[in-house]
Order: C-alpha cells, then structure tokens, then sequence
C-alpha cells in the first residue's frame, strides 16, 4: 500500500471513528484499515501521513525516527530577534525542554487557502507568519513554544513532514494523494 498525503482541514479529528459534532477523517478517506503516523489537533491544518503498514507508521512516528516537521504559524503581535532566538533556542514548556528548532519570520504565503471560518482580527493588534521546523512534534507543541514568548498562535498550518510538502505534493484541504514510502528515505 503506497503512503497517503493528506491536507487536513481545520476542525477535523484526527480518528476514523465517528463523533457527534465534527467531521473525522472518515468523511474524507474511504481507504481501508489506514492510520495515522502522527496527528493534528482539531484547531491545527495542514499535512498528514496515514499508512495501513504498522511497521512503516512505527519508522514515522518513533521518537528516534521521528521525521523534521515545518509548520507556518500566524502568531499573534510581531517577534523581534530576541523573541526569535529564544524560539530557536531549547525552550522549558515545563513538562519538557524543546530541542533546537529552527524559525524564520516569514510574509504570508500567497498560495495559503482562507481558513473557514477566518481567525479574529484586531485592528490595534498586528499578526506576523512564521515557519518553525521541529522534529519532536510533543502535543500542542508549536503552540506551547509560541505562547512561551508571547506570541499566541492564531493559526498553525503544517506544510511539511520530511521530504514531503505542500509546495511539492500540492493539496488543498481534504485532498489526499498516495506516494511511493520509499520517498521517505531521501533526504530532506
């Protein structure tokens, strides 16, 4: 079975199972016994890797395996160097310490689709992009080291997982490609 790609959109559970109240990724990919390699909370969007391999969902998602992650962020208010460096640098969230990432300030991309329903929007408060790379991927990560420095995350999009991205493998929300695993062993 190849690998799937899939552009989750906001607000959907990362569970095939039903729910009451929001779509899963059951109302998106009619493929038999595929799981997740790794998730994305509700409110996050973006890049998702499914497989129906145990063995190959184990290589993805194990700690010491764990592929790089970028993720384009929205943040709430605008970073100076300070702000970005202590992003960079390993952060306490207090369960844990981050290892080093790697962040740049960066403008919106023009290819980026409009959330639905779109992020609040304060007049007296600016918002800036950034793309931060990690490669453990904790829960709420992201959001966490951004709330850390004073920048709530507004919103986190994942545009990449190793060597696979949105820029290369172009999906628009709830699109799913398959790809061939063995791209998963270039180089990213």
């Amino acid at each position: 079975m190849p690998l799937i790609l899939f552009n989750k959109p906001f607000q959907v559970l990362c569970q095939f199972s039903a729910h009451p109240e929001r779509d899963t990724l059951a109302n998106y990919l009619d493929i038999p016994d595929i799981y997740p390699a790794g998730r994305l909370d509700a409110d996050s969007e973006g890049l998702m890797l499914l497989t129906d391999d145990g063995e190959l969902q184990h290589e993805i998602s194990h700690p010491k395996r764990k592929q790089p992650k970028i993720y384009l962020v929205q943040v709430d208010g605008v970073p100076d160097r300070d702000t970005l460096d202590r992003l960079r640098n390993p952060l306490d969230l207090g369960d844990f310490v981050t290892q080093r990432s790697e962040v740049k300030h960066v403008e919106e991309p023009g290819w980026l689709w409009p959330r639905n329903p779109p992020i609040r929007v304060r007049q007296s408060q600016p918002t800036s992009w950034l793309t931060i790379k990690i490669s453990e991927g904790k829960n709420r990560q992201v959001r966490r080291m951004t709330a850390a420095v004073d920048l709530p995350t507004l919103r986190l999009v994942r545009i990449a997982i190793g060597p696979f991205s949105l820029h290369t493998h172009p999906l628009m929300p709830g699109e799913w490609k398959a790809v061939d695993p063995s791209e998963l062993n270039r180089q990213t």
